[in-house]
């Protein structure tokens, strides 16, 4: 048993709590995967999440008054603390897995699935950090600024997944070349 002392930080992680309120089937040890993203993240970037909802598609009331016109059903949704309820996360997994499409959209989303779901949960923890923690940001900087946040953090996540396995190891040479490619094209996409 582990004593605390005042002023000392617990020593171990809280885990958040993910309630699956969905009845559309999900794919064999999502809730697993989704564990292994929070674990991912430092501490400080969840702090004051209680949980994470899963839902089958999601129906928020603000939606249906927001001036933006959607494209699709929202895959996810960060509701912030309110009074003595704290933040917490929404999920559609209809959204990501796509259950009424044709079936080429159906196998396509459930290939990817696990990785949207990854950088779904990572600009969600984003939105967080940033309203809560970081005072700094503007509200019309807020976006790029959660972009950025979940293309590194998805970014350093693949890494360290892709690190112990063959095909990672096979392109990691090739990396720094892909990655020219990549930045010649934007470069000549924008002229």
């Amino acid at each position: 048993m582990a004593l605390e002392v005042a002023g000392k930080k617990p020593i171990g992680k809280k885990k958040l709590k993910i309630e699956n309120k969905a009845d559309i089937d999900l794919p064999k040890k999502t809730i697993e995967h989704i564990q292994d993203v929070f674990d991912f993240l430092p501490v400080e970037h969840v702090r004051g999440l209680e949980r994470m909802q899963i839902v089958d598609f999601i129906s928020d009331p603000r939606i249906k008054d927001a001036k933006v016109e959607f494209q699709g059903d929202l895959p996810g949704l960060y509701h912030p603390k309110v009074q003595n309820k704290g933040a917490w996360m929404e999920v559609s997994v209809g959204a990501l897995l796509k259950p009424f499409g044709k079936w080429t959209e159906k196998w396509m989303a459930k290939t990817s699935f696990k990785s949207n779901l990854a950088g779904l949960i990572f600009s969600l923890v984003g939105q967080h950090y940033f309203m809560t923690m970081k005072h700094s940001v503007k509200k019309q900087n807020l976006e790029p600024q959660i972009r950025q946040y979940a293309e590194k953090q998805l970014k350093r996540w693949s890494e360290s997944r892709a690190k112990n396995t063959w095909r990672g190891r096979l392109f990691a040479p090739l990396r720094p070349i892909f990655e020219r490619w990549a930045k010649w094209l934007n470069k000549k996409a924008k002229k």
